[in-house]
């Protein structure tokens, strides 16, 4: 029963509102596509390459091959062009179980292993066939050359007085004589009410994709304890009932001296992580691109692969990200035009990003590619052509579609300007780290590929590499078959519709309309001064307000704007004069 005054005197009283509600995922772009390892269809937030390399990896070696993806390098390219989150969803081919090890040994017989270990991502590296002699792996789980993306581990300083050891996690390319360690956990207990107890120390939870009775996809958690490493988390613990052991430190029995050792402990022992299906098998060799890409189907992903993953994206209230990329599929493809569609739809779905998209595979002519593109028709997707040559992370130069470094130009307009300014154009639209373009375009192939909404991505001597065009997949002649009319309307759209949510549940009155046009009008005012509209004008009043209105609980506000157009055809006009002439001030 609450306490209550019947006396004069003071009551104190405590109301604890510090709960603090999860925060959506906010990210500038959204990559899906392979990796070589990390979690499996399940949207990860990065804000450097340097964690995309910890948590996706970038290069499988295998003997004198260097396999890559395409994903990896388009978040290196976004980094490198001014990005600073990037939201990423690795798809897989097949099943896949997280590759553990089981070969912990113990300090008794009567444990077999005491704990049991897994990888944070699954597939290629990670999901080694068990067996020795497999494509990549050696007989302890390792690859036949090492790689900085597998992992071993190690156990050591195990204290029997204590019943505490630490755990080192190395990387999976150093030997004994060259360590590299990248994590190291000391006095770490099996004993579940010790503060260093393991899971605890090093995290058991998960992240796994599910799908709820209605069909929808989503991301739940799973585990009591927060993830304190980078690279593993405790599968198992096979023993949490402490056992002891006797003055020999091998007999089960209490000690005379009622000092407490852990029977469970591990016996001080190394090895690496293998043990679960995945795609190390020769037949599967064609999931990675090796060297120029001339056709995107050698990443051995089929439309199918990809629609978890996209789906998983509908939520716009978890998942925030103004531009998505699909590296790697190509709407001429058979097997890729359907995920691009619901790639597109998605954008269209959400109405906060806009999809940029390939339309056609190395080698391709002008007319193969708008061919392909004038088969779509939205403005929330653009693309760009034709492909690139950059530098891999192994040092080679490969091919790749202009999907993989248009986010970055994006961000970099995001940072040097603002949205609603145009991603092209030697001032914004310049690539960086990329050799050279497929072919140079003339004007002719440059006009018939804008005239198809095909954005041309230009060479220009001693100006580098550009894109010199904005135009988004909308047949219709309006505003919005532009670039950045089409951002613009998604930044207004975001920022308006935050504003809105405060309001929902509040009094429809006078009070609350004030509240948002107060808010909403500095906003587009500063949109205006800032280049990106010409004029605006908000009505919420009494005239959409009507008393039929809110006696159905709505608040009706409408926004009238007026984007401001971008240059894209200078004409000069140059009139030579008779040298008698005169020339009025």
């Amino acid at each position: 029963m609450a306490e209550a005054l019947i006396s004069p005197g003071v009551l104190a009283r405590e109301n604890d509102v510090s709960f603090i509600a999860p925060s959506p995922v906010e990210a500038g772009a959204a990559f899906i596509g392979p990796s070589v390892k990390g979690p499996v269809e399940v949207p990860t937030l990065v804000t450097s390459y340097g964690q995309y390399q910890r948590l996706f990896g970038t290069t499988l070696k295998s003997g004198s091959n260097n396999y890559e993806y395409l994903t990896s390098i388009a978040v290196k390219s976004y980094f490198n062009q001014g990005g600073n989150t990037a939201l990423i969803t690795r798809v897989v081919t097949g099943s896949f179980t997280s590759a553990t090890n089981t070969t912990v040994t113990a300090q008794t017989a009567s444990i077999t292993n005491p704990f049991t270990l897994s990888t944070l991502g699954r597939g290629t590296i990670y999901n080694a066939e068990a067996g020795a002699g497999t494509i990549h792996q050696n007989s302890d789980g390792s690859l036949v050359t090492g790689s900085a993306d597998n992992l071993r581990w190690e156990v050591s300083n195990v204290n029997t007085n204590t019943g505490e050891f630490s755990l080192i996690i190395r990387r999976g390319d150093d030997n004994t004589k060259n360590k590299i360690i990248l994590e190291t956990f000391n006095n770490v207990s099996l004993d579940p009410n010790s503060s260093n107890y393991i899971e605890r120390q090093i995290g058991n939870q998960t992240l796994s994709k599910t799908t709820d009775g209605d069909g929808a996809t989503y991301v739940i958690s799973s585990g009591e304890y927060v993830k304190r490493s980078n690279y593993i988390r405790v599968a198992s613990v096979a023993n949490k009932t402490i056992d002891y052991l006797g003055n020999d430190g091998l007999t089960v029995g209490v000690a005379a001296n009622g000092i407490s050792y852990s029977g469970s402990l591990p016996a001080v022992s190394s090895g690496s992580f293998f043990g679960a299906t995945g795609l190390e098998a020769s037949s599967h060799r064609a999931m990675k691109f090796n060297g120029d890409i001339t056709n995107l189907d050698t990443q051995g992903l089929t439309g199918a692969n990809y629609t978890d993953a996209i789906s998983i994206l509908n939520n716009k209230d978890e998942y925030v990200f103004n531009v998505i990329s699909a590296p790697g599929l190509i709407y001429d493809f058979a097997t890729h035009k359907a995920p691009i569609d619901s790639i597109i739809s998605l954008a269209e779905t959400r109405g906060d990003c806009i999809a940029v998209i390939d339309v056609e595979q190395y080698g391709a002519t002008v007319s193969n590619a708008t061919a392909a593109a004038n088969t779509i028709n939205s403005s929330y997707a653009a693309t760009y052509w034709p492909w690139l040559q950059t530098q891999s992370e192994s040092g080679r130069n490969v091919w790749i579609p202009a999907s993989t470094v248009i986010p970055g130009v994006y961000a970099f307009t995001d940072g040097a300007a603002a949205p609603w300014f145009a991603p092209a154009g030697l001032t914004r639209g310049g690539i960086g780290n990329v050799i050279q373009a497929e072919r140079k375009l003339t004007r002719t192939q440059r006009d018939t590929l804008y005239t198809n909404n095909i954005n041309p991505i230009a060479t220009f001597p001693g100006s580098g590499i550009s894109v010199f065009g904005q135009k988004t997949l909308q047949k219709k002649k309006s505003a919005l078959d532009r670039v950045n009319v089409r951002r613009l309307l998604i930044s207004l759209k975001k920022f308006v519709g935050d504003v809105s949510k405060t309001l929902i549940f509040e009094q429809n009155t006078i009070q609350t309309r004030n509240a948002f046009l107060s808010q909403v009008n500095p906003y587009l005012e500063s949109v205006v001064q800032r280049q990106g509209l010409y004029a605006f004008r908000v009505v919420m009043d009494d005239t959409n307000n009507t008393a039929d209105v809110v006696d159905r609980n709505q608040l009706v506000g409408q926004i009238f704007i007026q984007p401001a157009k971008t240059v894209e055809y200078i004409v000069l006009d140059f009139t030579v004069e008779p040298g008698g002439a005169t020339f009025a001030g």
